[in-house]
């Protein structure tokens, strides 16, 4: 899976998660053993608040592709949101074409806009842990950033969105690790993939990212879009005309497995 350029957003993101970046130095983690799926972690830093009761079913390790729909089901991902001018956009366009989606959230963004992230679950749509502030270097970092990047990104998103857990982990670029994938999947995040990358990131010209889901959709049912970082005009574009191309097709859409 390819790393994602826009280093200056997501720059802008690692710089003002940075404080709670410092916290993880001083946060007790768990040793995941590649291939088996452990305890879940310790919650100290991370999650203060935490209680018995607030304990999650475990879910599969590895990276999730496939849709719930079957075999002729598509699941449209968004990441890197909230944003202000492009989630509100999307969700209308979504909810105009009768489509559920998987927003994948980056922490900082949550916390600033709870009020979208709430707009999303009232959509029917699912939510996505996709860290607190995008590193897509962080399968470099050490495995106590790695957990402050996810434990502390599902805090801030169940808070904002009032109470409702991301139900997947996508990392940044992905950017996976033995451990992230452990971590998460204790969490009842499953680890979530791509088999469609839009582009939509680099601009390619809405044209390009119509030919691209059309010609790689056999390859698998999970598509890539974002909601953030820039101008998402192409995207929205995009998919105007992707949605009822792929129902033309006889595809239906659904929610990644987990």
């Amino acid at each position: 899976m390819a790393k994602h350029k826009g280093t200056s957003w997501h720059g802008r993101l690692l710089a003002a998660a940075l404080g709670v970046t410092a916290l993880a130095a001083a946060t007790s983690v768990w040793t995941a053993q590649a291939g088996t799926v452990a305890a879940g972690p310790r919650t100290s830093v991370s999650s203060p608040e935490a209680k018995p009761q607030d304990r999650v079913a475990k879910v599969a390790v590895d990276i999730a592709h496939a849709s719930d729909r079957g075999p002729k089901g598509v699941n449209i991902t968004i990441d890197d949101g909230p944003d202000p001018t492009w989630t509100p956009q999307v969700l209308r366009l979504l909810k105009d074409s009768g489509v559920k989606a998987t927003f994948c959230m980056v922490g900082t963004q949550a916390e600033a806009y709870p009020n979208l992230v709430k707009a999303v679950v009232a959509d029917g749509h699912r939510l996505c842990n996709h860290t607190v502030s995008h590193d897509t270097a962080m399968d470099k970092k050490s495995e106590a950033y790695q957990s402050q990047q996810i434990l502390d990104a599902e805090r801030m998103i169940t808070k904002a969105s009032g109470g409702v857990r991301p139900q997947y982990y996508r990392a940044p670029g992905g950017a996976f690790t033995p451990y992230s994938r452990q971590l998460a999947a204790s969490r009842g995040m499953r680890p979530l993939g791509w088999n469609v990358d839009t582009k939509d990131f680099e601009h390619p010209g809405v044209d390009a990212m119509v030919a691209t889901v059309k010609s790689e959709i056999s390859n698998g049912p999970t598509v890539l879009f974002h909601d953030a970082g820039g101008d998402r005009s192409q995207t929205l574009a995009a998919l105007r005309e992707v949605l009822p191309w792929l129902r033309q097709q006889g595809y239906s859409f659904g929610f990644p497995v987990r």
